[in-house]
């Protein structure tokens, strides 16, 4: 039992994710350079376990990229920002 190809395409047919296209912000807003000290702006880009977010998730450019990376090191290294999450664990008694 032969199955034409016309049957078979119907059959399987899905509609295609095309996910919608994110721009980067520093590109927008026209901005030069990226500085460490500007925590406001380093912090969208750092996820809560102290990772940098990557470019496809965050949407930057590969130059901007590379910008923030730089920054958020040197923010890391004055101790602006964390290199790692903060784990606090409360214990009763201690003393």
């Amino acid at each position: 039992m032969a199955v034409s190809k016309e049957t078979k395409s119907r059959k399987f047919v899905r509609a295609r994710y095309i996910p919608k296209r994110k721009f980067c912000s520093f590109c927008r807003d026209k901005t030069e350079g990226i500085d460490y000290k500007e925590l406001g702006k380093l912090r969208p880009y750092v996820s809560n376990r102290g990772k940098i977010a990557p470019r496809r998730k965050s949407g930057t450019c590969a130059k901007h990229q590379r910008l923030l990376a730089m920054a958020v090191k040197r923010a890391r290294h004055l101790a602006l920002l964390p290199h790692a999450p903060v784990h606090v664990r409360e214990t009763e008694g201690a003393g």
